[in-house]
């Protein structure tokens, strides 16, 4: 397995914040991601803004996109995105429209399991030609108490089995990347656990650190 990456999640309400977050970390992270609050609150912008600070970097489109994903892979890949997501719920045509454009612009499509998603949906997305899912702690799980299990780690490791690289994301500190040294991860997304650190540099030096110990460099 490659050494996963480290992905800043910007769910601004402001871009003018997003943006000041990213000038203190964006030399620390190897993706930035305009993620979904910051998209509906700043549009399009959003993507293109972060692409003009951060024009080495990795840039996410979190859309979480249901419907049109030929349309809005087109509009966020040209913006400046390079991957975007799609959530699970979403027809598998849309998947694999959104995937043809990405493609077609040197991109990639996330698949977002949010809610109900079986491992048939699994292999029909990776039959399409995508390679990447995102695993989700959602805020309200996170809130509720919810805690990273052994039924998480056994569905991750067969998602990685299908040969899905995937995302993690929920409330991640960097204690807890060793639980996930079995499963294929592409990237580790962190939120509020940089921007809302005390030291948001030393934070991320320390997730960075453990990718190192755990996957090498």
């Amino acid at each position: 397995m490659s050494r996963p990456l480290l992905q800043l999640a910007l769910d601004h309400t402001s871009l003018a914040a997003a943006q000041r977050d990213v000038a203190l970390l964006r030399d620390h992270v190897d993706i930035v991601e305009a993620g979904t609050i910051l998209c509906l609150s700043e549009g399009l912008n959003a993507v293109k803004a972060l692409r003009a600070q951060c024009p080495d970097k990795l840039i996410v489109a979190d859309w979480k996109v249901a419907d049109a994903g030929e349309t809005l892979a087109q509009q966020a890949l040209d913006a400046g995105a390079n991957w975007m997501t799609i959530i699970c719920a979403a027809p598998l045509a849309t998947i694999e429209k959104g995937h043809a454009a990405a493609q077609a612009r040197g991109g990639e499509i996330q698949i977002e399991l949010f809610g109900n998603w079986t491992f048939d949906d699994a292999r029909d997305w990776y039959r399409t030609g995508v390679r990447q899912a995102i695993y989700h702690r959602g805020r309200d799980a996170q809130a509720s108490g919810q805690q990273w299990g052994e039924e998480d780690l056994a569905r991750m490791k067969a998602l990685s089995d299908i040969g899905l690289e995937l995302s993690v994301t929920g409330g991640l500190t960097p204690t807890d990347l060793p639980l996930f040294k079995a499963v294929n991860v592409k990237a580790f997304i962190a939120g509020r656990a940089l921007s809302g650190a005390k030291d948001p540099q030393q934070t991320a030096g320390a997730f960075l650190a453990q990718i190192r110990d755990i996957w090498g460099s």
